[in-house]
């Protein structure tokens, strides 16, 4: 699939070359990074993870004082309810386990949750792309800080600036980009998501 992509540029890039046409590229992560309604998009998934964490924690919490309240009462307990009890404790260990999954799996809460409060956000920043790219006269523009990247980037391709105005930021405040480098490969940041972690007790 990255080799597709590779190609894909290199393509398009010989291809702007050939047929006059203009190429520009943009940091959305910066841009973003910049914006009032992004910010506030974060502190609302921020607030709903960490509810959910404690919800999750609360329940593995739980069943650790089970599993201690076993292990304590454990020579005291007949085969049976020595049976019941690892039942009971396992039980609860399955249901967290799919709270947790439910909440900060693959589609899960936090991802539709994320979706829902970054949609206007992403739409108001794609209106801003799309009129500086008329205005401008640019047939293609590079996000060079998505995972596909670029390959090279000469800065002054760079319409970061363009969009940020046009979404009323100032792109001189707390400038983050290199403005003494003329020409550089660019090494795309890996996107990793934090992922919620459990573990659970073996019972003898």
């Amino acid at each position: 699939m990255k080799k597709f992509f590779i190609l894909l540029v290199l393509s398009i890039l010989w291809q702007s070359e050939t047929s006059a046409q203009k190429i520009g590229y943009t940091d959305m992560e910066f841009i973003t990074s910049k914006m009032p309604e992004y910010l506030a998009a974060q502190t609302e998934m921020k607030k709903f993870s960490e509810k959910w964490a404690k919800e999750i924690q609360d329940k593995f919490g739980e069943i650790d004082r089970m599993q201690r309240a076993y292990m304590a009462e454990e020579i005291l307990l007949t085969e049976e309810l020595k049976r019941k009890r690892q039942s009971e404790i396992k039980e609860k260990e399955l249901e967290a386990g799919e709270y947790n999954s439910k909440i900060f799996g693959m589609d899960g809460l936090m991802f539709q949750k994320k979706k829902e409060l970054m949609k206007p956000v992403l739409e108001k920043v794609q209106r801003a792309v799309t009129k500086v790219c008329s205005q401008r006269r640019l047939d293609f523009m590079f996000d060079k800080s998505s995972d596909i990247g670029m390959l090279y980037t000469n800065p002054k391709h760079d319409y970061s600036d363009y969009v940020m105005e046009e979404l009323g930021i100032d792109p001189k405040a707390n400038k983050a980009l290199d403005n003494g480098k003329a020409e550089q490969p660019v090494n795309v940041p890996a996107n990793t998501s934090p992922k919620q972690k459990s573990t659970t007790s073996k019972l003898k």
